[in-house]
């Protein structure tokens, strides 16, 4: 039986929302990043989600979902979306529209509503696991439920790490 962890914002979207989902904690290590979560949970990097929070060049928050194993061509991203520019937050100001810690973000139930850009290549696996909340802790869901959940668009801007 999987051991429960105490709820999320990102759990309880979850739920209210009614998306099955599985619980996956893990020992959480200081910039592990996504080898350190698919090594602990014994399953490929590209299926660890990571939940990036980033600004246009007019500071708009947005949110982009990545395979664990790739890193985002910014310039491909901004060309897609319409802006001049992409780039990664400051922790602080990731924190401050996500309410999630760094390393803990979740794209479920942020503080902020943000647009969220999902790498195609990711609403093809079966089964993607992406952070639920917390250091340490990853969901399992079906990647069919991002587009109509988060209202996220496709983009292809992966490139590999």
């Amino acid at each position: 039986m999987a051991k429960h962890i105490s709820e999320t914002p990102a759990t309880q979207f979850l739920r209210n929302k009614g998306i099955a989902f599985t619980e996956h904690p893990y020992p959480y290590e200081e910039h592990g990043g996504t080898s350190v979560s698919a090594r602990e949970l014994g399953v490929d990097e590209h299926s660890v989600v990571k939940t990036l929070v980033m600004q246009d060049d007019a500071a708009r928050p947005l949110i982009v979902l990545m395979h664990g194993d790739c890193t985002v061509s910014t310039k491909n991203l901004a060309r897609q979306i319409g802006v001049k520019s992409v780039e990664p937050c400051k922790p602080e100001v990731a924190t401050r529209h996500s309410g999630y810690l760094l390393g803990g973000t979740s794209p479920f139930g942020t503080k902020k509503r943000m647009p969220v850009y999902v790498e195609a290549s990711i609403l093809a696996l079966d089964k993607i696991y992406i952070n639920g909340g917390r250091r340490g802790y990853l969901v399992g869901i079906d990647p069919s439920v991002l587009p109509p959940l988060l209202s996220s668009t496709a983009v292809s801007c992966a490139l590999p790490a």
